[in-house]
């Protein structure tokens, strides 16, 4: 289980020390169950496939070794470019209500396991 109080904090705490560190930003989130959106930002030496396996590990380490007897991590990860603000609005309004639309909440901001760490500009992308 991905929405927890451990993973939330884990989370945060990986998006703060990359965007210190390598200058790759982890901006708005949301964290559901089974899986986790988010929007990412880096140079041109950015590799997301390297930081995505990063955040898996970091992440792995704060879930129940319950959980971890089946499978944790579906293998890969499925990206999306964005081109503009717009762009960017429209998919922030699609994956805030995820939790919504899984019956979790009644109201997307009431799902605690979201939120953003840095901010993503349009000079960033």
């Amino acid at each position: 289980m991905l929405a927890t109080k451990n993973v939330h904090d884990s989370f945060v705490a990986f998006g703060l020390r990359v965007a210190q560190s390598h200058n790759i930003a982890a901006g708005r989130y949301v964290i559901m169950p089974d899986h986790i959106h988010f929007f990412v930002c880096g140079d041109l030496r950015f590799h997301l496939g390297k930081w995505i396996k990063s955040l898996k590990q970091v992440l792995g380490k704060s879930i129940s070794k319950d959980v971890k007897q089946n499978r944790l991590w579906q293998e890969g990860f499925f990206d999306h470019v964005l081109r503009n603000d717009e762009s960017m609005a429209q998919k922030w309004d699609y994956i805030k209500e995820n939790p919504v639309r899984a019956g979790l909440v009644a109201d997307s901001a009431d799902w605690s396991y979201q939120g953003e760490i840095v901010l993503i500009d349009r000079a960033r992308l």
